[in-house]
């Protein structure tokens, strides 16, 4: 038992004896163990109570703080100051006899019904507060004693949190701890005081499962941010990882030893390899001036050369390859004994590697350059063949000149083809795959046009190789009056001297990856009205209401008529998309940093293919395609809008107006890519060559050539004296 219940006992005692009670601040003064579950002022007050009660049949009023002032005379007051030093020193057996004297009087007390003042009290407190506040105050009230206000103002805490005697059994335990003689006594009640501690009620219970949920919120918070950030991590060492080369990885050696493995040509490799050390060694040898040993080096590498040869494979080494790998890789370490250097090799080597790059972007330039003039020049062949038609065309007479059914070329119910080229053999395998392909082909019709030069050509191989029942017709574009400079934006601007400039002076390039990059400005369909000549077609075909365009590098395998039943929803053209691959959207073709540009169109609009479209003739008419046209061409005279070609202006021209088809009318990209899907080409009505290798040239691709060469006569005269079919 402590010393503040010793003096608490002695007040009480003293109190009671004298019909007198303490100032209620005395008791709170004093404060008592919270342990007990009691609380001074509610003691007294229940004293009081009692006392009143006991005395009320003599007639005495009730009693109250302030009658009992005067109980005590000065004399009175020092003795009781003696008795509760006495207390503290010497009185801990009595003063515990004393406290549980006070706690079957408490317990007696609290048995015992509210007085009046209280219940009136409690009245007023309900008024005041909603029944949460009060179920929290009865709570605290029934376990640890009344609540105290001041506390909650100076720790501007919530009520609910705080209770009297907390920090003072907390101050006192501390002081307790201090003392060596009571510890023992502190341990044993400390020991009893655990199992009378207060049971949690309903608010309390809640308000710690709600601090418990919010912990583990915040807990499952922290582990997902761990997540995530160890995510990221793992991703980014993943990334660093591929980026490392590991193409060596194994036993590392001064020259590559693939003999090891079961390669058919390690020992090519291995030649290689060892005249690579070869060339690093004579250089060392060189700077440190062995001159003898650089000579043995220089010799041996030219025998290994000559063993080596063009052998691309073991196979093709000559016979005495092994007896040169074994001279070699004697004299090599010899040279290592001499002159490695790891840090002198590791730089030689570098700077071949550095040299070897620059050589092969060198020749990739090249070879760029290379494809771009063979794919842009007339090969032998096929200007053999354009001179020999022309020739024996102008020698036959007028009157043979001409081709059969002519009434059909305005006739609208038949199925009309357009096609604009200068390349006979190629328009001679489009007509004619068409033709073979169709189920009526006495109801299709083809309008040829061409240039002058090759117009005399195409009408005698027509005239020679008629398409069956087929109608054709061949026209020369120098022949339309209409289209002159005055009309055509296109020929003004190949007028001025500013156009001249840009596709004529651009030939003089200071460099090969100049000359590479400007060699597609000197294309000459980009300078031929055949290639625009798309845009003016109810001009060229007055009567016809639909019509069928087709590229001259394009093959067909099935039958077309189709196309004329399609509906295209009151769009004029009707085209295949081609944004299956992001590069094949708007902002690949048009300059969106122009205000023109990025105010009319959407830059990731789907692009569509030219080559074959189905166009609405009535609807272009009615709409002002060629109108809308020329308006885009004028804004364009300085190149602004788009660099070259006639797609960009198609698809400014018929935005909002292209009617989308399935894409198994037209697969594109043989000229190009060689990873086309086989079953894709071959379920195909059309399948197109765009790009720079062309099937009649001798850089197309192997593997799409025979989709094409099947509809060209190798046996006819003309093509056999040409040597085409070599």
């Amino acid at each position: 038992m402590n010393w503040r219940n010793s003096k608490l006992t002695m007040l009480f005692v003293m109190g009671n004896a004298g019909n007198c009670t303490a100032p209620s601040t005395i008791f709170v003064g004093l404060g008592l163990n919270r342990k007990k579950s009691l609380n001074l002022d509610s003691i007294t007050t229940r004293i009081r109570s009692e006392m009143t009660i006991r005395r009320g049949e003599t007639g005495v009023g009730v009693l109250s703080s302030r009658t009992s002032g005067s109980c005590f005379p000065i004399a009175a007051l020092i003795v009781l100051a003696f008795l509760v030093f006495s207390f503290f020193v010497f009185g801990s057996g009595f003063s515990s006899s004393a406290f549980s004297d006070i706690n079957d009087s408490v317990s007696s007390f609290n048995k015992q019904d509210l007085n009046w003042r209280e219940r009136m009290a409690l009245q007023h407190v309900k008024s005041l507060f909603s029944k949460e506040v009060m179920d929290v105050i009865k709570s605290n009230m029934d376990d640890l004693g009344p609540l105290s206000l001041e506390s909650f103002r100076k720790n501007n805490l919530s009520a609910s949190w705080k209770i009297v005697g907390q920090q003072t059994v907390a101050d006192t335990n501390a002081v307790a701890a201090k003392s060596t003689e009571e510890a023992a006594n502190d341990k044993q009640e400390t020991s009893k005081g655990d199992h009378s501690s207060f049971s949690e009620t309903p608010a309390s219970l809640a308000r710690r499962h709600l601090r418990e949920k919010r912990r583990e919120i915040r807990a499952a918070d922290l582990v997902k941010l761990d997540d995530e950030v160890t995510v990221k991590l793992e991703n980014a060492a993943i990334e660093r990882s591929k980026s490392v080369d590991s193409a060596v990885l194994g036993k590392y050696s001064i020259w590559r030893k693939e003999n090891e493995n079961e390669n058919p040509d390690s020992t090519v490799r291995l030649m290689r390899d060892q005249m690579i050390m070869a060339r690093v060694y004579i250089s060392l040898s060189r700077i440190k001036h062995k001159t003898d040993l650089a000579n043995e080096l220089q010799n041996q590498l030219k025998e290994s050369q000559r063993a080596l040869g063009e052998a691309t494979a073991d196979s093709d080494l000559h016979t005495s390859a092994p007896e040169k790998i074994k001279a070699m890789g004697q004299m090599l370490s010899k040279a290592r004994e001499q002159l490695y250097d790891c840090k002198l090799v590791t730089v030689k080597l570098r700077a071949m590697l550095q040299s070897a790059d620059e050589q092969v972007r060198s020749l990739k330039k090249q070879s760029t350059f290379l494809s771009q003039l063979a794919a842009k020049t007339i090969p032998n062949g096929l200007h053999c063949l354009s001179m020999r038609l022309t020739i024996d065309y102008y020698l036959l007479p007028p009157e043979k000149r001409k081709f059969p059914r002519s009434e059909n070329l305005e006739n609208p119910d038949l199925y009309h083809y357009a096609l604009f080229s200068d390349n006979v053999l190629a328009a001679s395998v489009v007509v004619n795959s068409t033709i073979m392909n169709a189920k009526e082909p006495e109801k299709h019709v083809f309008h040829l046009v061409t240039d002058k030069l090759n117009f005399g050509a195409m009408n005698m191989w027509f005239l020679l190789n008629p398409p069956g029942k087929a109608t054709i017709h061949v026209e020369n574009v120098d022949e339309f009056k209409w289209l002159n400079s005055s009309y055509c934006p296109v020929l003004r601007q190949l007028e001025s001297a500013a156009m001249k400039e840009y596709y004529f002076k651009a030939a003089h390039p200071t460099t090969l990856a100049a000359g590479s990059s400007n060699l597609k400005y000197r294309n000459p369909k980009y300078l031929s009205m055949l290639n625009h000549l798309r845009f003016y077609l109810p001009q060229v075909y007055p009567q016809l209401d639909k019509i069928l365009f087709l590229d001259d590098d394009i093959v067909v395998q099935k039958d077309l008529t189709g196309l004329w039943r399609v509906d295209l929803n009151g769009k004029v053209n009707g085209a295949v998309e081609t944004c299956g691959e992001s590069f094949h959207r708007f902002d690949k073709y048009l300059n969106f940093s122009n205000p023109h540009i990025a105010k009319n169109f959407d830059p990731n609009a789907c692009g569509w293919a030219y080559g074959m479209n189905i166009f609405d003739l009535k609807e272009w008419k009615k709409k002002d395609i060629t109108g809308i046209y020329h308006k885009w061409q004028n804004m364009n005279e300085d190149r602004v809008l788009w660099k070259l070609g006639t797609l960009p202006p198609g698809l400014m021209t018929f935005y909002g107006l292209t009617h989308p088809l399935e894409k198994s009318w037209h697969v594109l990209g043989l000229g190009y890519n060689p990873s086309v899907d086989r079953s894709e080409i071959d379920s195909a009505a059309v399948v197109h060559y765009n790009g720079n290798m062309k099937p009649w040239l001798e850089l197309a691709m192997t593997k799409y050539r025979p989709y094409w060469t099947k509809y060209i006569k190798f046996d006819h005269p003309y093509i056999q004296s040409c040597k085409l079919g070599e």
